[in-house]
This record gives structure tokens, C-alpha cells and sequence, in this order.
């Protein structure tokens, strides 16, 4: 009994390990952990010390990797007389390449600093969060100023159908977020005021029916759900979720217990997350 308990004790500190922060990797917090792999090594227990030890030392090469901040130089690509605009490239390339800077961005960010975010909202405490969500206000700020800049209404019409398009391919590739920042452009109060044609009021309704707010955005979370990985789901509602549960559940029950109710449910929403960060 005793052994059992030594083991899942061992296991939940591996797991926490796995999810610390890279923030949270200093040398203070590293020399606790190698210190008790020593004490693991001299006792015999050459298992449990390697399995700690590689999480480790993966947390370390991940914080490294950070801090280099490389610096990809692009190719200089070849004069031509003719502006390219979006227009000229494929519905298709265009997601795709979304999907590429979301997952990147998606991938950089830790489980404890959405758990954090719900509670404090500090940017210092969630960066790679706050990079993700930053991303989503540009793609969306993005989109909406190439429709308006448009001077002559038919050009701001194959903006618009253009962007459909490439919402289109957003949700075949699972990529839920870069799909709501264009669809919370194409939704948006300066451009919903512009005349538009039926078929792409049309069009755009049955896009908007995903992110219905109502039954608590019941369509979205259904269709999150039936998506198996990769998948890049929206953050504002799992961030909404959090706050709720945090605002509304005390972390006590009394003073000496702790409302397990409460961290079920974090759990539970960070998971969903987890699942295709895993993947």
C-alpha cells in the first residue's frame, strides 16, 4: 500500500514536471529536482531517476531553444513589375499558411498560463499566451482593413468572398481559431453596415450559425468535440470557461479543504486543450 502510494506520488510530481512553465524552469527549481534525482540514484531506484531526469532535461532544452530567439532571414525574392495581392494566391495556400503561424504560436503555449490567465491576467505571467491572443487580433485586424481599403464596392466584394473561401479551408485543416478571426472581421460592425449581396449575407450566416453564442456556444462545442486531432481550437472560449469557474467556485470549502469540485472542472477544460497540444 505504502509502495502504491510512492509511486502515484512519484508519477503526479513527473506530471508536473511535464507541465511546468518555462518561466518556471530556474535554478533554484532545477536544483531541487536534480538533488532528489541524486537521492533516487544512491537508493537504487534507476528507473524512477531516468524517468525524472528526461523530463528535465527536456524542459531545459526547451527553455534554451527560447532564449536563442533565432532569426529565419528570408530569401530576397525577385523584382517584378506587378504588386502581387491576395487575390493572386490560392484560397487554400492562404489557410494553410494561417494553420502553420497558428500551430507554431499554439504550440508555444504552456497549460499553467491559461490556468493563470483565468486568475490574475497578467501578461508577464502568460506570454506565450498573450502572443497567441495578440496574433488573433491582428489576423482579424488584418482582414477587415483589406476589405475596407478597398475603394470601389466590387472590390470589396471579392475581398469578402475571398475570405469565405479561405474560411473555407480553415475549418477542413481544424483550425478553429484563425477561422473566428476571420469570421469576427467579416461580422464586425464596419463591415456588416456596408450593402452586400444576398448570396454572401447567405454565405456568411451559415458560417456565424458555428459561433452561435447561444446554449452557452452549444454548435461550436459539438463540433470540437467530433474533431480528432491536429485541431487548433478557439482560446477566448476555453479562457471564458476558466474565469467562470474560477469566479464563480471558491478554491476552499472550509479551511482545511480544498474544493476538488472546483479543480475537476479546470481539469477537465485544460485537458480538451491538452489533447491537441499532445497530439
Amino acid at each position: 500500500m505504502r509502495q502504491r502510494a510512492a509511486r502515484n506520488s512519484f508519477a503526479l510530481l513527473v506530471r508536473v514536471v511535464d507541465d511546468l512553465c518555462l518561466t518556471d524552469v530556474h535554478e533554484d527549481v532545477l536544483k531541487i529536482l536534480m538533488d532528489f534525482i541524486c537521492q533516487l540514484v544512491s537508493r537504487g531506484d534507476l528507473l524512477l531517476a531516468r524517468a525524472l531526469r528526461k523530463k528535465v532535461v527536456e524542459k531545459c532544452y526547451l527553455k534554451q531553444r527560447s532564449l536563442l530567439n533565432l532569426r529565419i532571414l528570408l530569401p530576397s525574392m525577385a523584382v517584378t513589375t506587378h504588386k502581387a495581392s491576395l487575390l493572386d494566391f490560392k484560397s487554400e495556400s492562404i489557410a494553410e499558411q494561417m494553420t502553420v503561424l497558428d500551430a507554431d504560436l499554439f504550440q508555444k503555449i504552456e497549460i499553467p498560463e491559461v490556468l493563470l490567465w483565468a486568475k490574475e491576467q497578467k501578461e508577464e505571467l502568460s506570454p506565450n499566451l498573450t502572443t497567441f491572443t495578440e496574433h488573433f487580433n491582428k489576423m482579424s485586424y488584418w482582414a477587415r482593413s483589406r476589405i475596407l481599403e478597398q475603394e470601389e464596392a466590387k472590390d470589396r466584394e471579392r475581398y469578402v468572398v475571398k475570405f469565405i473561401k479561405v474560411m473555407k479551408y480553415l475549418r477542413k485543416l481544424n483550425n478553429f481559431n484563425s477561422y473566428l478571426a476571420i469570421l469576427s472581421a467579416l461580422d464586425s460592425a464596419p463591415i456588416r453596415r456596408l450593402e452586400w449581396q444576398r448570396n454572401i449575407t447567405e454565405g456568411l450566416k451559415e458560417y456565424c450559425a458555428l459561433i452561435d453564442s447561444s446554449s452557452s456556444f452549444r454548435a461550436y462545442r459539438q463540433a470540437l468535440a467530433e474533431t480528432s486531432p491536429p485541431c487548433i481550437p478557439y482560446i477566448g472560449l476555453i479562457l471564458q470557461d476558466l474565469t467562470f469557474v474560477h469566479i464563480g467556485n471558491s478554491d476552499m470549502l472550509t479551511e482545511d479543504s480544498v474544493n476538488f469540485s472546483k479543480r475537476w472542472q479546470q481539469f477537465n477544460i485544460l485537458d480538451n486543450m491538452r489533447r491537441f497540444k499532445n497530439w
